[in-house]
């Protein structure tokens, strides 16, 4: 998280058990307020696949006195979507939401396809169908350089006036130290970039960071061809494939045509939730056990 430490102000936590570390909580502090990263897509605490629930109760009630003994008046999590979990046995966060009386306030839709019914609809076959004719290819790229400058930052600062989250410095970064789970798939026409993808990819999924394609994409068919090439072959392996979410306003809308691209796919939706948590209600947890 060092690349962007100039923007927030780290305050992330360490916590232990008799001089071992049982959990982390990446976090930044802004004002009374902590936040589960602000930096980062998944939030969360970080533990052991062996921590008993007691034990999780005990992290997160130490967490929330620590935060109030410091005068932090809130903390505000951003948990990990449940198919992230794949691979995790205990997860009692929900439970420790409820108790410490956390306060919803807003929720994602991650458009997730489950490999084990990964389905295209008619529309994504004929895109498909087109780029095959347009004799598009897929190939893998080492450098972020040509999407970035070529494809994505245009498109974005066009339709939306925003540039990318990471500048082209910064995930050159993160490539160069994460280079086999950041991956970058983009689309030619007669040699010439069309459309592409960023993927971080972990064990059991593969996440679409970015997506962008030129103002033929729809002509041309190379957003279909793509990830058809990349589900089918590339990580057909994979339990999921994560398109992201298609959210806008903090949550409050859905851009409806995005949503019905990747439900194309045989994507459907899994929440996220964003809280909110009063720390000194880190005292409501103190007669969970009995």
């Amino acid at each position: 998280m060092d690349y962007h430490s100039h923007i927030f102000h780290d305050y992330s936590l360490m916590v232990y058990k008799k001089n071992k570390l049982v959990g982390l909580l990446p976090a930044n502090l802004v004002d009374s307020t902590l936040y589960s990263h602000q930096g980062l897509s998944y939030g969360s605490l970080i533990y052991s696949k062996t921590l008993k629930t007691t034990e999780f109760i005990q992290i997160w009630r130490s967490v929330l006195e620590f935060l109030n003994t410091e005068e932090i008046q809130n903390i505000q999590i951003k948990e990990l979507p449940n198919f992230y979990l794949y691979n995790q046995s205990n997860n009692p966060l929900a439970y420790m939401l409820f108790k410490s009386k956390a306060e919803l306030l807003r929720t994602d839709l991650h458009s997730v396809v489950d490999m084990k019914y990964k389905a295209y609809s008619n529309s994504r076959k004929e895109g498909v169908k087109r780029a095959v004719r347009a004799n598009l290819k897929v190939e893998e790229s080492h450098s972020l350089e040509g999407f970035w400058e070529l494809i994505l930052t245009p498109n974005l600062e066009s339709k939306h006036g925003v540039k990318p989250v990471h500048s082209l410095k910064e995930i050159t970064l993160l490539k160069s130290r994460f280079n086999t789970n950041i991956r970058q798939f983009n689309v030619y026409k007669d040699n010439k970039i069309v459309a592409g993808t960023t993927i971080f990819e972990t064990e059991n999924i593969a996440h679409c960071q970015y997506i962008s394609g030129n103002s033929e994409k729809n002509e041309l068919g190379s957003l279909d061809f793509l990830f058809h090439h990349l589900i089918e072959n590339v990580f057909n392996e994979k339990i999921y494939f994560d398109f992201g979410t298609s959210n806008i306003n903090e949550g409050q809308h859905i851009n409806e045509g995005l949503l019905f691209w990747k439900e194309g796919f045989g994507a459907r939706s899994m929440p996220q939730g964003f809280y909110n948590i009063a720390t000194e209600n880190y005292n409501l947890l103190e007669d969970v056990l009995i």
